[in-house]
């Protein structure tokens, strides 16, 4: 059953892979393979207590990344319907398309190490739709807010999900560590691609037919209310981190009190104003423009990803590694490219259960293992749309093909990968 389980991602794969040519919208392949391989794990005689209990544990994993997910989006969507990113926007005055490809990329760098780089795609998505009218133009800017976002999560133990599970379980309990050994690592990941891409870049950007500045066409605001929106949008979102250090409660609780916070601050914001004025800027309005089939794909291959970790098919393909491949550095290596195919977080978890934290050498804590383990389960997933969660928000977000990704910018992000993990190796 296992084998027909991994009959059914592969299958599921190419039809996402193929979405396009296939004419089918791949949350429905993603929820078919998620359930099905569940299915196989069911037929394949596992104990009906154990089957319920992992399925609990996924569900609850899954259930913490869509809420914050949906809380993310809703806050971003919020503050672009406020007409709030104006104030990013209006200072961006440059046409150049290598200037703006540059800014935007180092603002996606930082901005995810200090909140997550799937919140940060988001948010970035939303700039460069008040940029960028050219839909092409945006896909080839919005691939690398995906290197750039990924990049800029592995350096810090609050910017990708696998560093900080890394941060959290022991691996590396010095957050001073983790920034100062992968800083520099992370930022030659993106600076690469983005010197190769200066030199065939060529030209202005077109801005949208839009109305920017202190006249707004669609959904006027004021300034005051644009820029308090804003300001407590991206408080919200910077206070999520802070929440979770403070209470150790999982990061989408942070999320929905800051989404709690901010629809009652805009409700008494706009009560007094008639429904027409009101509505388009409520949250309740806001909530309708959520990509559910997006959220919905991500449910699906999760649950695929969660089915081969039960079969144990994850670790053994961790114990494959270790025994064919030795070398401390290309297991990194291999698991970092690998979690462009399956999601890093279990390719992680699986790692850390294969090996013992060392009282010293390079498994030890902060050892050189796990800290180039998080460089690579970091960036690796940059190599394809679906191999992190910021390129599967940004995928749905802007329609982005598979297939196009693959062509245009998944040999840049290998390009960068490989000469940060050269860095870090000859450091």
């Amino acid at each position: 059953m296992e084998y027909l389980a991994i009959f059914a991602f592969v299958l599921g794969y190419l039809g996402i892979a193929l979405e396009h040519s296939l004419k089918v919208d791949k949350s429905a392949f993603a929820l078919i393979t998620g359930v099905i391989c569940w299915a196989f794990y069911v037929f394949s005689g596992a104990d009906a207590h154990g089957i319920e209990e992992g399925l609990g544990h996924h569900v609850k994993e899954i259930a913490e990344i869509l809420f914050f997910l949906i809380g993310a989006m809703t806050i971003v969507e919020l503050v672009d319907a406020h007409e709030g990113f104006a104030i990013i926007t209006d200072k961006i005055t440059t046409k150049s398309n290598v200037k703006l490809l540059w800014i935007i990329a180092i603002i996606s760098f930082f901005f995810s190490a200090v909140l997550d780089n799937l919140t940060t795609s988001i948010v970035m998505i939303s700039l460069l739709r008040k940029l960028i009218k050219d839909q092409q133009s945006r896909w080839l800017f919005a691939g690398m807010v995906i290197v750039a976002c990924n990049a800029g999560g592995a350096w810090s133990p609050i910017g990708d999900v696998t560093t900080t599970m890394l941060w959290i379980k022991g691996q590396l309990p010095n957050a001073g560590n983790i920034i100062t050994g992968l800083f520099l690592p992370s930022l030659v990941s993106i600076l690469v691609p983005l010197s190769i891409l200066s030199f065939s870049l060529k030209g202005e950007v077109e801005r949208p037919l839009k109305a920017e500045g202190s006249e707004h066409h669609t959904n006027p605001t004021s300034p005051f209310e644009r820029n308090l929106v804003f300001i407590l949008g991206v408080a919200g979102l910077l206070f999520v981190p802070l929440f979770k250090t403070l209470t150790h409660l999982p990061p989408f609780m942070g999320m929905m009190l800051s989404l709690g916070v901010l629809w009652l601050i805009t409700e008494i914001l706009h009560r007094s104003k008639n429904h027409e004025d009101k509505h388009p800027v409520s949250v309740v309005a806001v909530l309708r423009k959520i990509d559910t089939a997006s959220v919905l794909f991500f449910l699906g291959i999760l649950l695929a990803v969660g089915a081969l970790q039960e079969f144990g098919t994850l670790r053994t393909l961790a114990q494959f590694l270790d025994d064919k491949l030795g070398n401390i550095h290309a297991i990194n290596l291999a698991i970092g490219l690998l979690s462009a195919l399956v999601d890093n977080v279990p390719l992680v978890a699986a790692t850390q259960g294969m090996y013992d934290i060392a009282p010293s050498g390079d498994f030890a804590a902060n050892g050189s293992f796990w800290q180039f383990l998080a460089y690579c389960a970091g960036t690796g997933g940059s190599a394809l749309i679906i191999g992190s969660a910021a390129g599967v928000a940004v995928m749905g977000l802007e329609k982005i093909p598979f297939g196009w990704y693959l062509k245009k910018i998944s040999w840049l992000a290998v390009i960068g990968y490989f000469a940060g993990a050269s860095v870090y190796i000859w450091l």
